[in-house]
């Protein structure tokens, strides 16, 4: 023991800024372990949901070819969606309990900037009902009513599902894909004077839509499932849980923009099959991708079409 602490005193003496320059490094390579990578927040700040809806109110904007249709649907739209996203997420977190084994990188980062995002929400709240209030066409009443019971229905869905963390919640799922689809379809439907709910509702791009999404939030559930089981089995049946569904929906798609001879809508559904194949080619190479950048490409796999869109709309 002497002979080595007069080694490390030999060693200060002749360097005296080793050591400092040993603890900084080490500090610095114990902050990066704990610093998140710059593409995950968007993701932990909820952010990629509201994208993606004021992207699609675009598209079905430009699909049913509106003529007026204020800045203020897609302000109005966004902060809706973020203030759900947050919701969900602080209920999930009061759920989980405080427990770190418990929770995910993105409910551990809600569970420590809690009261932050408490008040982002309120905040956005306030912002959104100002906008309905002073903004929004007065049919916007007769459609937010439908959209409550269905958001009421995914918070109670979502209750439920916190129980069984260890089981996947189509119910879930797919109430919760309908009410994104129907509240960014309505945030468009609302500037189409002519047409009623049940336009919307039944029309194959709301269908597509609604269904791309249903399968988009089932995807990130399924590959959670499959992370945590270690069973081949189950692996695979999440797999192919998703791959026919996928593959339905891209030949739905495709066979509905052959059969548009005016073009109009086919665009948009070039759009869908474009976030279907996607979504399908992700499904298919998960295991070479973390949980957390799966979650990040499902959600570029929805902005992508974006350009797919512009692409074939000749913009």
């Amino acid at each position: 023991m002497k002979s080595i602490y007069s080694a490390v005193r030999a060693t200060l003496r002749i360097n005296p800024l080793a050591f400092a320059g040993l603890l900084r490094d080490v500090a610095h390579d114990v902050t990066a372990e704990h610093r998140k990578p710059f593409w995950l927040y968007p993701n932990l700040l909820s952010l990629p949901a509201p994208w993606i809806a004021v992207a699609w109110l675009y598209l079905f904007a430009q699909t049913w070819r509106l003529t007026y249709h204020p800045w203020e649907a897609y302000l109005t739209l966004g902060l809706a969606v973020w203030v759900i996203c947050v919701a969900t997420r602080l209920l999930d977190v009061s759920m989980l309990g405080d427990a770190p084994a418990s929770l995910g990188s993105r409910h551990q980062f809600y569970r420590d900037h809690r009261q932050t995002f408490s008040i982002g929400m309120v905040v956005a709240v306030v912002l959104a009902l100002g906008l309905v209030v002073t903004k929004m066409p007065m049919t916007i009443y007769r459609h937010l009513l439908l959209g409550g019971v269905m958001v009421a229905g995914f918070f109670g869905l979502s209750m439920l599902s916190s129980q069984k963390a260890n089981e996947v919640s189509f119910a879930k799922t797919m109430l919760g894909g309908m009410t994104f689809a129907f509240g960014t379809a309505m945030m468009a439907h609302l500037y189409r004077w002519e047409y009623g709910i049940y336009d919307m509702i039944f029309s194959r791009e709301f269908v597509c839509f609604a269904v791309l999404c249903i399968l988009r939030i089932s995807a990130i559930d399924l590959w959670e499932h499959a992370f945590r089981s270690a069973n081949l089995e189950i692996k695979a049946a999440d797999e192919l849980t998703l791959t026919l569904p996928l593959t339905l929906l891209g030949g739905c798609s495709l066979v509905f923009a052959l059969l548009d001879n005016a073009q109009s809508t086919r665009p948009f559904f070039y759009a869908v099959l474009t976030g279907t194949a996607l979504l399908y080619t992700l499904n298919r190479n998960r295991s070479q991708y973390s949980l957390e950048i799966l979650r990040v490409l499902a959600d570029v796999a929805m902005l992508v079409p974006v350009l797919v869109f512009q692409a074939a709309s000749g913009e």
